[in-house]
């Protein structure tokens, strides 16, 4: 027999299948790429169109990629529907599948959840300065699905799973306007006390940043009695944009400004016998 007489059946399938199917597979292809594509110019529509109405920067890269996700479903549906799989049979498939992936990636579902809870309660939005967990810190940048972008002090890029930052205490230094400047200075046993609040006073009412109102006076008092001195504590209140430059003046004007203890007279000198002379 013809070697090719053996082929023949095997050629015969192929064109049957091809021309049977080979219509459905191009439709199929085509609808895939076509729900990609208007997904994407879906997904930037929706974030121009936010971006106009001056939505939260924190909402709208996540509601631009729901969308966009929503489409390339339906897309995907449609193209399996060319195949004569009807839509109940894939949202059945799709749940049993979802089932089993959701227990294989419990993790990423849980980085998921947490970035919605994060969208829904906002401790913190785009632009604030954070601190978590182990070396979480920097300024949020972006809030997604999976992870949060975050821009450290040096530049560089950080991102953090969603799971990981609402699982531990976050700290937000920029919720509030206002930010309290703590400094504690020892001074020594003999150094006159009421000459170095006196001395503090000064500092604190000389500078135009330090918030002095009714809520937020400044505090200046002695906190505590050490065997290396008398410790005094300053607290005062300043905008959080000017805290960094605030604490380092106060920092450098403290110690030049207050006053050095007197030292006793040597016994003997001239000094010490006026002293001793004085009532």
């Amino acid at each position: 027999m013809d070697p090719l007489d053996k082929l023949r059946p095997v050629y015969n399938f192929l064109l049957t299948a091809g021309v049977t199917y080979g219509f459905d597979i191009l439709m199929a292809i085509l609808i895939l790429l076509v729900g990609w594509w208007v997904s994407n110019r879906v997904a930037n529509a929706v974030k121009r169109a936010l971006g106009r109405t001056n939505a939260d920067a924190t909402f709208t890269p996540v509601m631009a990629s729901l969308v966009q996700w929503a489409i390339r479903v339906v897309a995907i549906v449609a193209a399996l529907g060319k195949f004569g799989v009807a839509a109940a049979s894939i949202l059945t498939v799709l749940g049993a599948a979802g089932l089993a992936i959701g227990l294989a990636l419990q993790g990423t579902l849980q980085n998921i959840a947490a970035g919605l809870m994060l969208l829904l309660l906002r401790p913190f939005k785009v632009g604030d300065y954070i601190e978590g967990a182990g070396a979480t810190a920097g300024t949020v940048n972006e809030i997604g699905l999976f992870s949060t972008r975050l821009t450290k002090n040096d530049g560089v890029i950080m991102f953090v799973p969603n799971s990981t930052i609402w699982a531990n205490p976050v700290t937000n230094f920029t919720a509030n306007d206002r930010r309290r400047v703590v400094l504690n200075v020892i001074i020594p046993e003999d150094q006159n006390i009421e000459e170095s609040l006196a001395s503090l006073h000064r500092i604190v009412e000389t500078d135009p940043r330090i918030i002095n109102d009714e809520k937020t006076k400044p505090w200046i008092a002695v906190s505590d009695y050490t065997d290396t001195g008398v410790k005094l504590n300053v607290a005062v209140w300043t905008k959080r944009t000017e805290y960094a430059s605030v604490q380092a003046d106060l920092l450098r004007q403290i110690k030049p400004g207050m006053k050095p203890a007197q030292k006793p007279p040597a016994p003997g000198t001239d000094a010490a016998l006026d002293a001793a002379a004085k009532p």
